[in-house]
């Protein structure tokens, strides 16, 4: 008699499944060219973006590697999990008593050290010294990841602020009135573009000269955010060819943050 398979942490419970299907059944589950669960792919992609698991080498308990890999870029082009995220965030600040749609954010950049995958389009930051590529992010003051853009390690943060701020606006219907950020965004030409979609730049400075780690109010919200999805060991280094794959498995990291706070885990 088979041993049945010990669930890995990456499996989503009945009642998170029930959640998420909706999102990701981008075809009837009965249709002829649907060979595999896609319950068992779903949760394969997320094992592989937890453990950075190369594709190749997935547990035989999951689909086959090029099923995985193909229906995880389905779902990437059809913006999925950024539209799960959104919607995870909505609920959550709901069920927390606030607004559906926050006022604030806070912006900053990473920069992901490139692998020989990424290396055509890595650029050079000097502030860190490596050479990699740049996820610049906005989240809301309860660390909910609002918009995502990724570049070459090279571009500025105070250059994306435009393309950030508009992204926000349209993700919560306009409804975003400040941003809190570094001073890597001082200047002008930033406060400008952020003026352009109708928020207001703040800039935290240091009060002072810091010696170790000084916590700055609101900063640290995003930072933590960084912290959370750098525990995402295929988001450690930046192994994908495209900027929207990384942009991907960012969202998907997110919504399986969140996913746990609806408490569905045991339902």
């Amino acid at each position: 008699m088979k041993t049945p398979r010990k669930p890995y942490p990456s499996d989503v419970s009945d009642a998170e499944w029930e959640f998420l299907a909706p999102y990701l059944t981008l075809m009837r589950e009965d249709a002829p060219q649907r060979e595999h669960s896609l319950r068992r792919l779903f949760d394969a992609v997320r094992y592989v973006v937890r453990t950075g698991c190369q594709w190749d080498y997935l547990s035989h308990d999951f689909p086959p590697a090029s099923a995985v890999y193909q229906q995880a870029r389905r779902w990437v082009a059809a913006g999925v999990f950024e539209d799960i995220a959104h919607d995870l965030r909505v609920i959550l600040r709901l069920v927390g008593e606030r607004e559906a749609q926050p006022t604030a954010a806070i912006l900053d950049g990473r920069t992901v050290q490139s692998t020989p995958e990424s290396g055509g389009r890595a650029g050079y930051d000097g502030a860190k010294r490596r050479n990699g590529s740049k996820v610049h992010i906005a989240v809301d003051t309860l660390e909910h990841l609002l918009a995502l853009k990724v570049t070459a390690a090279d571009e500025q943060e105070r250059a994306q602020v435009a393309d950030l701020t508009a992204r926000l606006q349209e993700v919560t219907g306009g409804t975003v009135e400040v941003a809190f950020v570094d001073q890597g965004y001082t200047g002008e030409s930033a406060a400008d573009q952020a003026k352009g979609n109708g928020i207001r730049l703040e800039v935290v400075k240091h009060t002072e000269a810091k010696k170790g780690f000084v916590l700055l109010p609101r900063r640290w919200v995003v930072e933590r955010t960084f912290a959370w999805l750098g525990r995402f060991r295929r988001l450690a280094r930046d192994y994908e060819r495209l900027p929207a794959t990384l942009a991907g498995w960012h969202w998907l990291a997110s919504l399986t943050l969140l996913l746990p706070r609806l408490g569905l885990q045991s339902a």
